[in-house]
């Protein structure tokens, strides 16, 4: 693993007196995919929220050498840290470059605002077909497509993918996973919630195991793929 540029540690988090996450810890280096997987409901989503500052949490929270703990969710996001939440959350009266444009309402670099249009149109094609078109009226691949061009639009060094194939069939989901992998050529940190296991051990580096708030397995991909608990558990084997 290469220079550590998240670190979790010893994280509680939850929602008012409903704790779900207990003594979590994590690093993502430097240019990595990680994934972080399990059930509907182990607190993956929760994570994310306390990366993001948007839920309370104690522990140890740092991205980029900076304490999140001391930060407002916006300036997490000025730092980079930027979301791709869980059912899009498009504005879906909106046009689809226009809702590419809301990932960038905080940059002020004009230049750069539009060669990331370029960019994110060279990645996902279809989305320049249907620039003007009501996000709303996208397919879902599309729409997904969409959200994750909208976070890209934000310049991000960190990119936190939450459940990006649910729903979708597995052809789109294999041109997602390929993108996440060119946006992490491109130099871009991924950290990937998922409850598809193949689809994410499919680009990930390095994996995490998450049940009900705790870290139950971690280790390289190839390796977890081969670990008998995890295989009855997440990838219908044993």
């Amino acid at each position: 693993m290469t220079a550590p540029l998240v670190e979790v540690a010893g994280l509680c988090a939850g929602y008012g007196e409903a704790k779900v996450l207990f003594e979590v810890s994590l690093v993502v280096g430097a240019g990595e995919i990680v994934t972080l997987v399990g059930s509907n409901g182990a607190g993956k989503t929760t994570l994310l929220r306390a990366l993001s500052r948007v839920v309370d949490s104690t522990g140890t929270l740092r991205v980029l050498g900076r304490d999140l703990r001391r930060l407002m969710p916006e300036q997490v996001f000025d730092l980079g840290a930027v979301q791709v939440p869980e059912g899009r959350q498009l504005f879906d009266r909106m046009t689809v470059e226009d809702n590419l444009r809301m990932g960038a309402y905080r940059r002020r670099d004009r230049a750069g605002i539009e060669s990331s249009f370029l960019e994110v149109y060279r990645l996902f094609p279809v989305l320049s077909q249907r620039r003007g078109q009501i996000a709303g009226s996208l397919s879902g691949g599309e729409q997904q497509m969409c959200a994750l061009g909208r976070a890209l639009m934000a310049d991000p060094k960190f990119l936190m993918v939450d459940e990006m194939s649910l729903g979708l069939a597995p052809l789109v989901v294999d041109e997602l996973l390929a993108a996440l992998l060119e946006v992490r050529r491109r130099g871009v940190t991924v950290l990937l919630v998922e409850q598809d296991v193949f689809a994410a051990f499919s680009i990930a580096d390095r994996a995490y195991v998450l049940e009900t708030g705790r870290i139950v397995r971690q280790g390289r991909t190839a390796e977890l793929a081969e670990d008998e608990q995890v295989r009855r558990a997440y990838l219908g084997a044993g």
